[in-house]
């Protein structure tokens, strides 16, 4: 009995050194507190454990100390109380503009490192070099989510990852679905309306999506996937992500490959039902984002394993299919996989307004060695994400510390802060004579450019095929109908018949199955959502499919 004793006090002190305590003062109490709870429920309890005493003096803007008596606003002339007038002037001024899209999201920062040599492909610094370690900083978002949103929607999630590389900012900004909903860039503006709330309701309009989609089938393999078992990961942690667009890449002879970049999840690809999901919302609308930040904090720490899936100059013209079109996967055989590295993440943020809301990601951030995509969707895209990133946070974005490249010389200055050093005193103008930043020459970048023209066809092949190879068992099949009846429901009758009959022309007991379901559905008690037709057999279940893309 003593032995035992002596063993429950030994696990308890270990405990309480666990954080750094060991007042007496911390009674079993407290204890059962920290073991009950998660890191992120307990923050400020850690932080005080943390720090014993108070951090400092509290100290206005301009660092005046505040004395006691000022921090109350009674009697006293308000406007003389520099505290209180800074209190007031954050509080109404303390925002930057929300993101057009991907508004609601979280972050961590971690390192890549190099584990298989890839030279014969890319010059880029950062691939290249077996144990090569190269600092990272990645925001996961929900694409239609604004702020106060919540995780569990069935939406596109993305990893956008910002590597900080010798030769410049490299970033990659991925999607948890392998496609997207078209390639042509004037869809921009109509799509983004389609998935924001209607002007006078204010509320997601599924009429306005479905007639969208509807009258561009190009958008039907991006929406397949979504209203498939893998449309809903179970946490950001536990999806595969891909950058949607082929890259060009080229080694130091100036030989070209064109790649599909993907970052495989080393924690194993796992959905959600959207019964659990619904019951989620209202119990822990932050599910993706503690679920990652406990993870981190807990020293659990998450992974992807980076590949990319290589075409080279000559197979590109010999393909029977449009390898840059991002409505589309690369057909199986055509092409072979090269493993490259891991991305691992093991800090959260200090502060989520620095790290996360002021993160700048943006595709057109290239290294040398990858000059990047070469479809007219890169283009615009090269042009977006700049303009909305300087109406954001301004022209000098890229010197926000969480943006700011390792090495950088540059003719641009002032502005809006931050101007950091501002290139000093250094000549303002290029070309010059005094020894201002110079030019370096790149002997490996081809001499020729290349054109790309793209086909305006539609085929129908492409979701059918989905259909066919990932959507398999019955479970598979009755969930994905479910799924999309419930945002079919409150569709105006005559876009309902055009998305049957769109859906059937892929697949005609897609449409069948669909037909049924719906006239179920609306003819239930209240016109409620559908039942569940094949309920899934556990609450978090794995796909029951290989979601891995090739082999």
């Amino acid at each position: 009995m003593k032995r035992l004793v002596v063993c429950v006090w030994f696990i308890f002190l270990n405990q309480l050194n666990q954080y750094g305590v060991c007042d007496p003062s911390i009674d079993i109490e407290n204890l059962a507190f920290l073991n009950r709870t998660t890191p992120s429920d307990r923050q400020l309890y850690d932080f005080r454990l943390e720090h014993p005493e108070p951090i400092g003096i509290t100290t206005t803007s301009s660092g005046l100390p505040v004395e006691i008596r000022d921090t109350t606003a009674l009697n006293m002339n308000q406007y003389k109380n520099q505290f209180h007038v800074d209190l007031m002037t954050d509080f109404t001024n303390p925002r930057i503009p929300e993101r057009v899209v991907h508004a609601k999201g979280t972050g961590a920062w971690g390192y890549f490192e190099v584990l298989h040599d890839v030279s014969k492909y890319t010059t880029a610094d950062i691939f290249n070099g077996i144990g090569k370690k190269t600092p990272a900083f990645v925001r996961f978002s929900q694409a239609i989510q604004s702020l106060g949103g919540y995780d569990t929607g069935r939406e596109q999630k993305a990893l956008s990852v910002k590597f900080f590389t010798r030769e410049g900012n490299l970033d990659f900004l991925s999607l948890h679905t392998p496609v997207y909903f078209y390639k042509d860039a004037i869809n921009f503006e109509p799509f983004g309306a389609v998935i924001k709330r209607n002007p006078k309701t204010f509320r997601r309009d599924f009429t306005a999506f479905w007639d969208f989609i509807s009258q561009k089938p190009e958008t039907l393999h991006a929406t397949f996937w979504l209203m498939s078992d893998y449309g809903l990961p179970n946490g950001y942690r536990k999806a595969d992500y891909f950058p949607i667009q082929t890259y060009e890449i080229r080694n130091k002879h100036g030989d070209r490959h064109f790649v599909r970049f993907n970052f495989r999840t080393c924690q194993g690809i796992e959905n959600l039902p959207d019964s659990e999901a619904n019951l989620i919302i209202p119990r822990d609308p932050d599910y993706f984002n503690r679920d990652l930040y406990d993870s981190i904090e807990d020293k659990n720490y998450p992974s992807w394993d980076l590949e990319m899936d290589v075409l080279s100059y000559d197979d590109v013209r010999r393909v029977n299919y449009d390898p840059f079109d991002v409505t589309r996967l690369w057909k199986r055989g055509t092409y072979h996989t090269i493993q490259i590295g891991r991305l691992t993440l093991n800090r959260n943020p200090d502060n989520f307004f620095r790290d996360v809301e002021l993160a700048a990601l943006n595709p057109s951030n290239l290294v040398p060695g990858i000059p990047g995509p070469i479809d007219s969707m890169f283009r615009a895209r090269r042009f977006a994400y700049r303009q909305t990133q300087i109406h954001r946070l301004g022209i000098n974005h890229n010197r926000i510390h969480v943006n700011t490249p390792l090495y950088r010389k540059e003719y641009n200055r002032d502005g809006k802060p931050p101007v950091l050093e501002n290139m000093k005193d250094a000549p303002m103008y290029f070309p010059n004579s005094f020894n201002g930043p110079v030019w370096y020459v790149d002997e490996s970048r081809p001499k020729d450019s290349l054109s790309l023209l793209q086909s305006k066809a539609v085929d129908l092949e492409v979701p059918a095929e989905f259909y066919h190879n990932y959507v398999v068992t019955e479970g598979q099949k009755g969930r994905f109908v479910n799924n999309t009846i419930a945002l079919l429901l409150p569709v105006a009758p005559y876009i309902q018949r055009r998305v049957i009959r769109l859906f059937t022309l892929v697949d005609p007991d897609l449409g069948r199955r669909l037909t049924r379901s719906l006239l179920q559905a609306e003819q239930s008690p209240g016109f409620a959502p559908p039942r569940v037709l094949i309920p899934p057999k556990k609450h978090y279940y794995s796909s029951e499919y290989n979601m891995k893309l090739h082999g």
